[in-house]
């Protein structure tokens, strides 16, 4: 096996001076093998430079990233156990891998007429984390059968990209501890319980087990349908309510959309089950709207319906975010979506730390703001008065 370890040494070091651009294993030792061939090139994420590994089976593919280290003892198992046959381009040269069934190997070096290009981009496309090819996005409507996104649905998976982009740095502080479970609240169609859980299965530190919550029994047939067809053995979707559903042992807990005070339920589940991260794209803001007692008189913006429509669901989101704070998460108001896509827009999260909140000060800061704008209490403060 010496020559392998030839190829491994020149993986390595074209690894070292970014020199590599590409690694196909191909032609399996085994004929009943359901794995075909494993496409291995560098990538660039935001948390720094990972190898990234496609396996192609015989009826899906999959794509995990490992750090550089890790990923030659994984190439190094794959070539004794799984391929007669490995090439490896690098920026220069071209080296040919080639086991036979008597076991001889020999390691062939081509030197390239053209200088080659390391594509470390996850996509050429802006939106890099989520690949259209994946047979979910045909099956939910998304794509065509070449993976090409639809015209009518592009943005739709604009959208798509972007909350992955935004949960690609919420997921990364986050203890890794190989599983991750996590509760979407209101899966709907699924787009975006689909795109979480390819995004995650790429990743080789944790393992995502995520379940779709629904409350339109077509819609969790459907998914989970599609879910089986694509492979996908820890994505299920289940028929019930924020309130249904009973959170427990939950690392994530996402509620997308949940009109008014539904949004305020998933987060005080997500609070009592301890979650690692709260995510929510709250809608319908209409308790705080209701419970406001102050005059145009006494604040001039509420003379106009609509911005005081607007002020209603700032006040909304600001008083669950400072909550969220009061309960020791990080919380955090940003654009989930450019508002020319959707006028449901933010998102608010919230991430679990170790640092002990100042319960005082926030209590009064939330005190003075109800106060301010007449309001007796938000729902939220209600759903987690038995804590």
């Amino acid at each position: 096996m010496e020559t392998i370890e030839e190829l491994l040494k020149l993986l390595e070091d074209a690894i070292k001076e970014d020199d590599f651009v590409k690694l196909t294993l191909s032609k399996t030792k085994q004929k009943d093998n359901d794995l075909k061939k494993v496409t291995i090139k560098p990538v660039e994420l935001k948390a720094g430079k990972r190898i990234s590994f496609q396996y192609q089976y015989q009826r899906r593919d999959e794509v995990k990233n490992y750090d550089p280290s890790q990923s030659i003892s994984l190439i190094q198992a794959l070539l004794k156990e799984h391929f007669f046959e490995a090439n490896l381009f690098t920026l220069r040269h071209h080296y040919i891998l080639m086991t036979s069934k008597k076991g001889s190997i020999k390691l062939i070096k081509n030197v390239l007429q053209k200088t080659l290009e390391v594509d470390s981009q996850h996509d050429k496309q802006k939106s890099r984390l989520i690949d259209a090819k994946k047979m979910h996005w045909y099956l939910l409507g998304l794509t065509d059968l070449n993976g090409t996104i639809l015209p009518s649905m592009q943005h739709k998976f604009k959208q798509v990209n972007k909350y992955i982009e935004i949960l690609d740095g919420l997921i990364e502080p986050l203890p890794k501890d190989k599983a991750l479970h996590i509760a979407d609240m209101g899966a709907g169609k699924g787009y975006l319980t689909f795109a979480l859980y390819e995004y995650l299965l790429q990743r080789s530190d944790l393992t995502p087990f995520i379940t779709g919550i629904e409350q339109r029994p077509d819609l969790v047939d459907k998914t989970n349908a599609f879910a089986k067809k694509a492979g996908y053995e820890n994505l299920h979707f289940i028929v019930g309510s924020i309130n249904d559903y009973k959170v427990k042992d939950v690392d994530i807990l996402i509620a997308l959309h949940a009109c008014d005070t539904a949004t305020d339920d998933a987060i005080a589940a997500g609070i009592k089950a301890n979650a690692k991260l709260i995510v929510c794209a709250p809608c319908c803001h209409k308790q705080i709207r209701n419970e406001m007692k102050v005059t145009a008189y006494e604040i001039p913006i509420l003379r106009y319906g609509i911005l005081y429509e607007r002020q209603a669901e700032i006040l909304t989101d600001t008083l669950r975010a400072m909550i969220m704070e009061k309960y020791g998460y990080k919380s955090q108001i940003m654009e989930f979506i450019d508002a020319g896509h959707t006028p449901k827009n933010l998102l608010l999260t919230g991430i679990k730390t170790e640092k002990a909140p100042d319960i005082e000060s926030i209590d009064k800061k939330i005190d003075e703001l109800k106060k301010q704008y007449g309001i007796q209490t938000h729902y939220l403060e209600t759903a987690l008065n038995n804590l």
